[in-house]
């Protein structure tokens, strides 16, 4: 259904603070998206006891130490479960495992779609629990887990997430059907939470994939991270407003429509890319050389404007972890090259752009509808040094 990677001979053309460099006119986004507090709870609790219910959770979790770490909140949520639901959850901490991610609906993936680039990759469906066999109980700890691994910026990280099961929901109610929805997605502890050892908080669903490795306690890799969206722009969905990509599409613009002609024309990729080259399944695939305009060539604030496109992904893990990320790129952000491909607004089909760095690799495509009209977007971040973790096999 979703379309591949392709290459044809075509030319064409706080984190908070790091995303205030952007035009005004760019960010309308910031002030447009609302957050959903909770995920709504797949069984047949009410909205408002699972709520409750999920509040005093979260505050007992919490409380009981401020500076919990992931880990323990994992074995929170852990514990909450049945043996049979755990059993569900904990899984091999192996490549194997951590590879089964992707940009399809789980039907998909179970009728043995999604081989190739860009196409869903991973070698089957995904592993773990479903998030719609928990109840209010188990969600809220799911939560407590979920926000202390994502980011607090606005438009980012935990509230992005959010946004983006509304999406799924939005697309179930209005011609996905039973293929979409948040009861598609799917939790995965890889290895046994702790703060020893080597373990991976998986999470993911149709258009996301979260991969935290943790070892020893400390986050070794967030990435591959994938974020796509349908559909692409504001809508109203479970009380909400939604619009989950506008951060990011709006730093990326403005990135683009902040260079000069010359520039432009220096960025611009020779091939259409119909979708991206290091999508699920293109694992350690990393291209050896560089295209378009090295960032140490652009201005002080084109330069900002580049951090603030990296950091519209960055932010979607934990503040303190993507704080010490940002620090690497910044370091390296002058041998870091912007290149784009299509038309630098984004808003067409095979728009394309990417951000290739010594670490750093973001790609942005945009796509054509499958369930709506319109164009939506696939993107992901990934890191040559710590994709996974740093595990090669």
């Amino acid at each position: 259904m979703f379309s591949t990677t392709s290459s044809s001979a075509s030319p064409s053309l706080s984190r908070r603070s790091l995303l205030g460099g952007i035009p005004a006119a760019a960010l309308f986004a910031l002030t447009a998206c609302s957050s959903n507090a909770a995920t709504d709870s797949a069984s047949a609790t009410s909205s408002a006891a699972t709520e409750a219910t999920a509040s005093s959770v979260t505050a007992a979790v919490t409380s009981a130490s401020a500076s919990a770490t992931v880990a323990k909140l994992a074995q929170a949520f852990q514990a909450t479960l049945s043996s049979e639901r755990q059993s569900q959850l904990l899984q091999d901490y192996s490549l194997t495992n951590a590879k089964l991610w992707s940009n399809l609906p789980q039907a998909l993936l179970a009728g043995g779609m999604g081989g190739g680039p860009g196409g869903g990759g991973g070698t089957g469906p995904r592993i773990g629990l479903n998030l719609a066999d928990l109840d209010a109980t188990q969600l809220a700890a799911f939560n407590a887990l979920l926000t202390a691994a994502t980011g607090s910026a606005s438009g980012l990280g935990y509230e992005e997430i959010q946004q983006h099961l509304n999406a799924d929901d939005y697309l179930a109610a209005n011609g996905g059907g039973s293929d979409y929805g948040r009861t598609g997605y799917y939790i995965a502890f890889l290895g046994t939470p702790a703060d020893s050892g080597t373990w991976e908080f998986q999470f993911g669903g149709h258009h996301l994939a979260v991969a935290n490795t943790y070892i020893d306690g400390s986050l070794a890799g967030a990435t591959p991270s994938f974020r796509g969206i349908e559909p692409n722009g504001s809508f109203e969905q479970n009380g909400a407003t939604n619009q989950p990509m506008a951060v990011k599409e709006a730093a990326f613009a403005a990135l683009l429509t902040g260079l000069s002609s010359d520039q432009l024309a220096a960025a611009q990729l020779r091939n259409v890319y119909s979708d991206l080259v290091l999508g699920p399944g293109q694992d350690w695939a990393f291209p050896s050389a560089r295209e378009g305009v090295q960032i140490s060539a652009l201005s002080a604030d084109q330069k900002k404007l580049a951090l603030a496109a990296i950091a519209g992904y960055v932010n979607d893990i934990a503040d303190d972890d993507a704080a010490e990320i940002l620090k690497r790129y910044e370091r390296e952000l002058d041998d870091t090259y912007v290149a784009y491909s299509g038309t630098p607004t984004l808003t067409e089909q095979n728009d394309y752009v990417r951000i290739d760095g010594p670490s750093v690799w973001i790609e942005f495509s945009m796509q054509r509808g499958i369930v709506l009209s319109g164009n939506h977007p696939h993107s992901v971040w990934r890191d040559r040094t710590t994709d996974y973790g740093g595990t090669k096999s």
